[in-house]
């Protein structure tokens, strides 16, 4: 078959005139020109083997991750992925099985979701998980709707210090409820939460529910948060956990937590520019009906062989429609069978060991940032795992950031709404070391750093 050649000017105008456009632009007039692309600087008339140099050349100019000395904070992690992650991913049973519709006859996949329930289960100290949701935050949206469902009231409790990405799309999970967002103040010192503040508020009516997250928004291992339930009393409690923290920390199936979520990106996933990311979500067995998605449960077929099945499918598509508990329409399926993959190739021993790694090399860089005139680090008095806040004492977080960035330095995570009109904390960041982070690295952060702020009298963070 020979290749289709783009037609010419005269069957061009032709086209258009049938279409009743007066040129190629108006197909597009919706897209604001801003946001068009254009011909990236290519001419017409180029064989595909020109173009795709070209294109090339174009790609050359981007400045991939690996190339920087990476210092990112926040949810979606920098971790090394082994081989063998990709590798299982990379089967056809598992790659290409988006939605099983038919889900019995997907023995395979039914079981590497029930392995990723498990796994998720034994971290938080609950009795049984979901089969994902799309990402942390929208799991932090659907527990808000979770602890409705167990408890009358329209104020649910969140810590200060969330991220504001999560607050956003909490924000819109209760738009159209007459639930609404309440923030639990943060001890200026510690960035602990201010639990007398807590205390009061449960104690006016209206609460059906609390969220903590492990770590928090700063990073800090809040040491509080275990008492968080006595508090609360009758009232739910989710926590947003770390799959990693929870490898070495008291899960929170112990000290009374309702439903436990998180991001899974870090177990399997690398960061691909922000995206696709996991949503995790698990809860009590008394609570089960009430729990969004999907459940994955183990069985007997009528020959008495093990076989897999959806045990509970409370979404809209379902038989509950009206009734439905989300209207998650799937779930991650592949990049759960990566966090099962990873979490299983791993193990209980090395992920306990790459927590307590990645705890020693955070402590050394803030030792390395703390010796740096004009940071404050770590920001906090409180313990941390792997990472932590950053204060500026002059200049802005932006400014600094960038300029770190032009020395080939991604220094953290801005913290704060970065929305107009939005309150900010202070000039404060997020920062982190990963897996790889070597102590080269490290010293050329602070090297990076001093060179990056302005001089004395340039500015004092608040």
């Amino acid at each position: 078959m020979p290749r289709w050649i783009a037609s010419g000017s005269d069957e061009e105008a032709a086209l258009l005139r049938e279409l009743g456009i007066p040129n190629t632009d108006a197909l597009f007039a919706d897209v604001p020109r801003r946001l068009r692309v254009g011909r990236m600087g290519l001419g017409p008339g180029h064989t595909e083997a020109e173009v795709v140099a070209a294109v090339d050349k174009i790609l050359d100019r981007n400045r991939p991750l690996h190339r920087f000395a990476s210092f990112l904070g926040g949810p979606v992690a920098v971790r090394y992925v082994p081989a063998a992650v990709d590798a299982i991913l990379s089967r056809s049973e598992f790659y290409t099985s988006y939605t099983p519709y038919q889900p019995e006859a997907s023995q395979g996949m039914l079981q590497a979701l029930f392995e990723f329930q498990s796994l998720w289960v034994e971290l938080t100290g609950m009795d049984l998980a979901n089969a994902s949701l799309y990402d942390g935050a929208t799991a932090i949206g659907e527990a808000a709707l979770f602890c409705r469902r167990l408890h009358d009231g329209d104020r649910f409790l969140i810590p200060e210090s969330l991220p504001w990405e999560q607050k956003s799309v909490l924000t819109n999970y209760l738009a159209g409820t007459n639930g609404r967002v309440e923030e639990i103040p943060f001890d200026r010192r510690t960035g602990r939460l201010d639990l007398a503040w807590l205390r009061e508020a449960v104690g006016r009516p209206g609460v059906f529910g609390a969220l903590v997250d492990l770590p928090n928004g700063f990073g800090v291992l809040d040491e509080g948060l275990p008492s968080v339930k006595e508090l609360l009393g009758p009232i739910p409690l989710a926590v947003s956990a770390d799959p990693l923290a929870l490898s070495v920390l008291e899960p929170p199936g112990a000290w009374g937590a309702d439903v436990v979520v998180g991001e899974g990106q870090s177990f399997g996933t690398p960061p691909s520019a922000g995206g696709p990311l996991l949503g995790l979500f698990a809860c009590r067995r008394e609570h089960e009906r009430m729990a969004p998605g999907r459940i994955v449960g183990l069985t007997r077929d009528a020959e008495g062989r093990r076989a897999f099945t959806l045990t509970l499918q409370t979404r809209e598509q379902h038989i509950r429609r009206s009734r439905a508990t989300s209207n998650i329409c799937t779930n991650q399926s592949l990049l759960a069978v990566a966090f099962a993959a990873y979490a299983a190739l791993v193990g209980p021993r090395g992920l306990a060991e790459l927590a307590r790694s990645l705890a020693e090399k955070a402590r050394t860089l803030a030792t390395a940032l703390g010796a740096v005139d004009g940071l404050e680090a770590p920001k906090f008095d409180a313990p941390y795992l792997s990472e932590f806040t950053v204060g500026l004492r002059r200049g802005t977080v932006a400014e600094f950031l960038d300029r770190l960035r032009r020395k080939r330095v991604l220094g953290g995570v801005p913290l704060g709404d970065p929305r107009p009109g939005a309150a900010r904390p202070g000039e404060w960041y997020l920062t982190s070391p990963h897996e790889l982070t070597t102590d080269r690295e490290i010293q050329k952060y602070a090297r990076a750093a001093r060179a990056s702020l302005p001089a004395s009298g340039g500015g004092t963070s608040r």
